[in-house]
């Protein structure tokens, strides 16, 4: 305190705005890592507010502080290990019931707690007046409305946060939750024995430790196993003696008996403070659900919408697209007037700047559609995405839920596989982990922009789009087939909350697209730069190459024969016998451009690759990409610059006749398009796979399935293509 220093920890259930509220509070000062030992995502960001550095922390969201999922558990051990100044509650005011079921579980934990009554405009619109200060008296804890997406109570919510921070108040006993009274004895009896083989630096509420006791909490007990040594055996003995009187008693475990008397706790606080209008505004989420997730409906507006995304990444993505090569073509160019020919120039125009160059164009689509991604989040649509997915994914022994990590997928694999850790069952699991790589993620994006703009420009968005669906297909084949034969059992129920329609904040939507920036940014300055360096090397060593033909005694040969044609030719003339001069040179440099890359070190790993990838369409330069593309998909695009690179051109549109004039058909490129959909996920992907089954087999399996599937579906569409054009 005295460095005017103070920790709060934001806490809330799912869907109850409190990302909204972090993002509001703390905008780009976020930073974004992983908990300590586990995967889950940790965001902390820091705030300025009357006269303190705020560090705020946002914890994920869950119902319960009962440790069942991950979530729950990091949630729990921040606030108990931590010890943060406050806790602040970000409460959903439409949905009071429920959200004070964890919001009771913290008073229990005896630390410094503000409720913060988000929504408070929903909950007004569906007809609900709660009196805040009536709350706040019965439950002893500061109440505040707030409306996050509008940025209305933060002050108010951050200033209060402070005021609790500098007091030592703390929630009086006659305020906490009164269990029957048999419950309250067996509290009672526990926590003297507690308090007999415990001291004063005790970290624990001793109330809130005898009641974790009684329901059996696992972890408190490990905990006390460490803490208490030997004591501990006799104090697990009378919290087991009194579990089983309780049980005997209640004719139910006493969790359950815990959990239904907060419940009834909660059913008198709900009476006294919130008033249901009798005129009660129609819900308007529910109207729109009758559209939306409408059976007939739904699914075609479904299917509208995730179209509707690709067609806004490609069309709408084409104008920054167009000014990032413009100048990048100013930068190659003015490289390339400053710099004398040699190694330094070749390195930084064909490997550095071609390489990354031809990945970081794309970044206005990859934005593009993490922000579709997003407003299907903030707007509760992603929910009800998976409700409609429900029925196909019972094809494959899944629920709808599954379907949200695979949704995510279209964004990044990584963290798509894992949100599966929120589904029950661990064969929903690793059945959902094992599917979701063949979602089709941003970092193959580009090279669909490349090839579908090259080879199928007038239908780019829909052939995008296509490939797409083709990858939630083969993900549904593939589920039946690992559910049939490796992960066999019933299929689990399907309980899902539909989350009310908001309307999404510019600023949260944005954060989300800086958030993703900030990766591929990364990404561009780690991995693709590398591995473009890597490529340069290969593609332009060795340096001496005995060439087929003497291009440059043919070049000089062509200047000498044009230089005597212009001489003798009239003034109109020469104009375009230039131009054929300089065409002719073009071509010849190209050809010499090609020989160089076959004979490289790069075109023979290609040339030993090449009797694989025949079958299916695809020559040397390509089938070296898809190798290339293992470490990261936005490789192949980054390789497929350096191979076709015409004298330092960097832009798309070089790439793109480059490959128009390689001798690639429609079919060959699309055949392309299909293997890099299907085939291994990039390395990140392979090892987040690993480490969420627990298993390295269902990587490597993971690997060599995608890619066998890979290959014979490009054999399917090359080879079945020419015999329907021939």
């Amino acid at each position: 305190m005295a460095e005017k220093n103070i920790r709060i920890a934001l806490t809330g259930n799912p869907n109850s705005g409190k990302t909204t509220i972090f993002n509001h509070l703390t905008g780009t000062r976020q930073k974004v890592g992983n908990w300590p030992g586990v995967t889950v995502e940790k965001k902390e960001g820091d705030v300025e507010k009357f006269g303190y550095h705020l560090k705020i922390v946002d914890l994920p969201g869950t119902y319960s502080l009962t440790p069942f999922s991950i979530e729950e558990i990091v949630a729990r051990n921040y606030i108990l290990d931590e010890n943060p100044d406050v806790v602040i509650d970000i409460i959903d005011a439409s949905n009071l019931e429920r959200s004070l079921y964890l919001a009771n579980q913290l008073r229990e934990l005896n630390c410094k707690v503000i409720f913060a009554l988000n929504m408070a405009d929903l909950a007004l619109a569906r007809g609900y007046k709660i009196d805040a200060a009536k709350l706040s008296e019965l439950l002893g804890v500061p109440v505040v409305f707030t409306v996050g997406n509008k940025g209305q109570g933060l002050d108010e919510l951050m200033k209060t946060a402070v005021e609790s921070a500098q007091t030592d108040v703390c929630i009086p006993e006659t305020r906490k939750v009164r269990y029957s009274k048999d419950i309250e004895k067996a509290i009672a009896e526990l926590r003297a024995a507690i308090e007999e083989c415990t001291g004063p630096d005790f970290p624990y509420d001793r109330r809130w430790t005898a009641v974790k006791l009684l329901e059996d909490d696992t972890i408190i007990r490990q905990r006390l196993d460490e803490l208490l040594g030997k004591d501990s055996r006799e104090l697990m003995e009378i919290a087991g003696r009194l579990r089983a009187r309780l049980a005997d008693l209640f004719h139910e475990e006493p969790e359950i008996v815990l959990t239904d008397e907060r419940y009834g706790f909660i059913a008198g606080i709900i009476k006294e403070v919130m008033i249901a209008s009798t005129r009660r505004r129609v819900d308007i989420s529910r109207n729109i659900d009758m559209v939306l997730t409408n059976r007939f409906l739904g699914f075609p507006i479904f299917i509208f919408f995730i179209w509707a995304m690709f067609q806004v990444t490609f069309t709408l993505g084409a104008y920054p697209m167009e000014w990032l090569e413009a100048g990048i073509g100013m930068l190659s160019g003015g490289l390339d007037a400053m710099l004398p020919p040699g190694v330094v120039k070749s390195f930084l125009l064909d490997g550095v700047i071609a390489g990354v160059g031809s990945v970081l164009v794309f970044l206005p689509n990859i934005l593009l559609l993490f922000f579709c991604i997003a407003l299907f989040e903030d707007t509760g649509y992603m929910a009800r995405a998976a409700f409609l997915m429900d029925r196909i994914m019972h094809l494959i022994g899944l629920h709808g839920k599954s379907f949200i990590p695979m949704l995510m997928g279209f964004g990044c694999n990584v963290p798509a596989i894992m949100a599966a850790r929120t589904l029950e069952s661990p064969k929903d699991r690793i059945l959902t982990v094992m599917i979701t790589p063949f979602m089709s993620c941003s970092a193959r994006l580009p090279v669909y922009i490349v090839l579908a703009g090259t080879f199928f420009a007038a239908h780019a968005g829909t052939m995008i789009f296509l490939l797409y669906l083709a990858g939630i297909a083969v993900a549904i084949l593939t589920g039946r087939l690992l559910r049939s034969f490796l992960l066999t059992g019933a299929d689990a129920p399907f309980v899902m909350e539909l989350p009310p329609y908001r309307v999404p904040m510019l600023k949260s939507l944005l954060i989300h697209m800086w958030d993703r920036a900030k990766m591929f940014l990364k990404k561009m300055g780690g991995i693709i730069l590398v591995g473009s360096i890597v490529i340069w090397v290969l593609s332009a060593y060795p340096k001496n190459i005995d060439y087929d033909v003497n291009y440059q005694a043919r070049i000089q040969a062509v200047n000498q024969q044009y230089a005597e044609q212009i001489a003798d030719a009239a003034p109109q003339q020469k104009q375009g016998l230039k131009q054929e001069q300089q065409q002719q040179i073009d071509r010849l440099r190209r050809e010499k451009q090609v020989e160089h890359a076959e004979k490289s070190y790069l075109g023979r790993i290609g040339q030993v690759m090449s009797p694989v990838f025949e079958p299916i369409g695809i020559e040397w330069r390509g089938s070296v990409a898809i190798l290339t593309g293992f470490v990261a998909k936005e490789i192949v695009v980054s390789t497929l610059g350096v191979l076709y690179a015409v004298d330092g051109e960097t832009d798309s549109e070089a790439l793109r006749r480059a490959l128009q004039s390689s001798g690639m058909t429609p079919l060959s490129a699309l055949s392309l398009m299909v293997f890099v959909l299907l085939y291994i996920p990039c390395l990140a992907t392979v090892a987040a796979i690993a480490r969420e089954t627990g298993s390295v087999r269902w990587a490597f399996l993971s690997v060599a399935y995608t890619t066998a599937v890979a290959w014979m579906a490009s054999f399917v569409v090359y080879q079945g293509g020419g015999l329907l054009i021939g």
